[in-house]
């Protein structure tokens, strides 16, 4: 299947989770990183049973502090 993950189109096997795609990602710190597809945020509970789909866009955001 075919999903954009941060504006790039990648293709996956059928049935990945959103679990299984940050993995693939190396995303850093995976436990501070808020998840976005279609434009809807995932909750962190949602994480570990999110499968996506044909066509989804992914986002991963960080929050970041600061200031002066």
């Amino acid at each position: 299947m075919i999903i954009t993950v941060a504006g790039e189109k990648k293709e996956y096997k059928e049935g990945l989770s959103l679990v299984e795609l940050i993995e693939l990602e190396k995303i850093d710190m995976p436990e501070y990183v808020t998840v976005s597809i279609n434009d809807d945020f995932v909750s962190s509970e949602d994480k570990e049973t999110t499968v996506l789909k044909e066509g989804d866009s992914v986002e991963f955001l960080y929050f970041m502090g600061g200031g002066c």
